[in-house]
């Protein structure tokens, strides 16, 4: 609400006075009179009731002339109210109350933070703010608070984005001023415009006014410009100060109010656009990272309405934001439809249990069906989840939205490199949950188990092995075991290499020998030297050295070194040396230098130290050093243990020492897997 005169002055009484005599004289109506005057019709409206301000010089001359009334003591009426109106202001009597008295709530600071427990309706009085980082623009109203403090009349514009911390700033600024008696206005009711229009002439010195999201003083068509002209004038009259204006604007609408207008074409904004040239600042949407710094030491100092938002936006840095919204985020998933909030909990479910960012709107439409009750189930119509989806996509303070609409960046490789392997991208929209409404889940769900509309719509609609993989494993650990088994299926379908091998170790525990067989055609199938390593040394462990030794060869197929010296070790623990031959052979073939000296030192232990001596020799080159020394420990070897020399096949003349293969195992390569 904004102040008033304790009452009207003689003068400004006379001047209605008359002004009604005539219009009763005419015969008009207010509306008429308007008309015919060429003024509007909330001017004239105003110029006749009591409790209004002193109409302007222009209405009284107006009204005077379509009245056939004498101009010159009517004009004089009105400028006798105009500077009793004056000296009220000046003693104090203006629009305001004195800066201590108001809160920031009031001031349309957004609340941060959900509403403490027990605050009975929650109001944003109630809340605490949290602390606050000072950032380049706040210099730049401290300098306009200190030249205001010194009696010289400014005024700035924070332009920034939705839920960037302007109003805050400005709040912040002002608290030296409070200090020293000032008053602060804020022209509200009963529109913004109406009663800026209505009081601006009536502001007094030492007034902050508080123009809060400008564009509802600057923007209209009929009056911007008429409060433009007002605040201009306050500010450039040295009687009428000092004053202070603090404002807020978007950017999108400073940029269309400073716009210089097309020769000959209309200027719609002349005013507004002379009123902000040079006294506009820009805020960021991100805190750099001096700001997130300082922002973690509040944190780490108590703060847990900042500890709380950094988790969240330590990488974006939109602090903020997150900040303004997280209550009205809390809201809109609190009071939102039952399909609405069914379709909330399911992603939420999907985000804490391992699923993606991007989640599938099939997914989440045919998993969110049994967090209904069987009442709303019921109402349900046809188009329950386009109108559930449009209703979270609704933005909150901050542009964000619980449940908003995501893509995919596109992925880039380096030149030459090869083409990726088909991605597994869900078909149709894909959303993005809210992270405060995701981190919420986690907490408020973390003992809860999703219904079996959520497994099914998971086994139906996801495609990204990870995803199925942690789904799978959720399952089993929530004991939904037929479901974890499906999901592993599934994931292994989608061609992901860990998957099989973890579903095969978990059926091979279970007594389930044939998956065995399963994973290998799939691992196969592929041709995927990791999983073909992991499966062989499997099979391995539980006794099957047949199939162990047919995957190590698939992988040798392929030229992997460590698929090698597996099938070489497991040929050599059961003293099969002979076909040994034949890996070696590869090792040659494919130059790997780890894998040759693995070999080597096996041959050497074999007894074999020609052949030790020569993979020594076909690992070593200028660059490698490795190869150069294990071949100057062979031979320290074969110098030390065989002083008999060797026979025409390479190998050492007898006797032979026992303790050389100990000894040979002291000195295995570095490189040895």
């Amino acid at each position: 609400m904004h102040d008033r005169q304790n009452g009207p002055s003689p003068a400004l009484t006379e001047l209605r006075r008359r002004l009604a005599g005539g219009l009763a004289r005419c015969g008009l109506d207010k509306t008429e009179l308007a008309r015919k005057a060429g003024l509007g019709r909330t001017t004239v409206w105003e110029a006749f009731r009591a409790g209004k301000p002193v109409p302007s010089d222009r209405t009284v001359a107006a009204l005077a002339r379509a009245l056939k009334l004498p101009e010159d003591e009517l004009l004089e009426l009105r400028r006798s109210a105009a500077a009793t109106s004056t000296s009220a202001a000046k003693s104090g009597e203006g629009p305001g109350r004195p800066i201590g008295e108001w809160e920031p709530h009031a001031l349309e600071v957004h609340p941060a933070g959900p509403a403490p427990s027990g605050s009975g309706s929650g109001s944003p009085e109630q809340r605490v703010l949290p602390g606050y980082v000072l950032r380049a623009h706040d210099r730049v109203l401290a300098d306009a608070i200190r030249e205001a403090g010194a009696g010289r009349s400014r005024m700035v514009v924070v332009v920034g984005t939705s839920s960037t911390g302007k109003t805050r700033a400005c709040w912040e600024a002002v608290q030296p001023l409070a200090q020293q008696g000032w008053r602060l206005w804020h022209p509200f009711d009963p529109t913004r415009a109406e009663a800026a229009l209505e009081d601006l002439h009536r502001v007094g010195p030492r007034t902050v006014v508080w123009l809060n999201e400008a564009q509802h003083y600057l923007g209209d068509a009929r009056t911007g410009e008429r409060i433009a002209a007002a605040v201009h004038h306050l500010l450039m009259h040295p009687a009428r100060g000092p004053v202070l204006v603090l404002s807020t604007l978007w950017p999108e609408y400073a940029t269309r109010y400073t716009a210089l207008p097309t020769p000959g074409g209309p200027d719609p904004h002349s005013q507004v656009r002379e009123l902000l040239t040079g006294r506009t600042v820009s805020i960021p949407d991100t805190f750099d990272a001096r700001a997130l710094a300082a922002a973690n030491t509040r944190a780490e100092n108590g703060d847990q309405l900042l500890a709380d938002a950094l988790t969240r936006t330590r990488a974006d840095g939109r602090l903020t934001q997150d900040l303004a919204g997280a209550p009205e985020l809390l809201h809109r998933y609190q009071h939102a439809t039952p399909a609405a909030r069914a379709i909330v909990e399911a992603a939420m479910d999907a985000r804490r249990l391992g699923v993606g960012l991007h989640l599938a709107q099939t997914f989440l439409t045919d998993a969110a069906v049994d967090y209904l009750t069987d009442t709303d189930y019921d109402q349900l119509t046809d188009d329950w989840a386009e109108q559930a989806f449009a209703e979270l996509a609704r933005l909150v303070h901050g542009k964000q939205a619980p449940l908003r609409r995501a893509a995919s960046r596109p992925k880039r490789r380096p030149p030459g490199s090869p083409p990726p392997a088909a991605a597994a991208h869900p078909a149709g929209p894909v959303f993005r949950l809210a992270d405060y409404l995701e981190q919420h889940g986690r907490i408020t769900r973390s003992l809860l188990c999703p219904p079996a509309s959520f497994w099914h719509a998971a086994h139906t609609h996801l495609t990204h092995p990870d995803d199925l993989a942690h789904l799978a494993q959720a399952a089993a650990n929530r004991h939904r075991l037929q479901w974890a088994h499906h999901l592993r299926l599934r994931a292994a379908d989608r061609s992901d290499t860990d998957v099989p091998v973890g579903l095969a170790r978990v059926r091979e525990k279970a007594g389930y020998r044939e998956v065995m067989e399963t994973f290998c055609r799939q691992t196969a199938a592929h041709a995927d030297a990791h999983a073909l390593i992991d499966g062989a040394r499997m099979w391995d462990e539980a006794g099957y050295q047949k199939g162990a030794e047919a995957l190590a060869r698939q992988v040798a197929d392929h030229g992997h070194a460590h698929a090698l010296i597996d099938l070489v070790r497991m040929r050599k623990e059961t003293r099969n040396l002979v076909s040994t031959e034949t890996p070696r052979r590869r090792a040659v073939e494919f130059d790997v230098i780890n894998g040759l000296l693995d070999l080597a030192w096996m041959r050497a232990e074999a007894g074999d130290l020609v052949g030790a001596e020569t993979l020594c020799e076909h690992a070593a080159s200028p660059g490698n050093a490795d190869p150069q020394v294990d071949l100057a420990e062979l031979r320290q070897v074969l110098t030390k243990f065989w002083p008999n020399g060797l026979d025409p096949d390479g190998m050492p003349t007898p006797p032979w020492q026992p303790s050389v293969p100990v000894l040979l195992d002291r000195h295995v390569s570095p490189n040895a897997s």
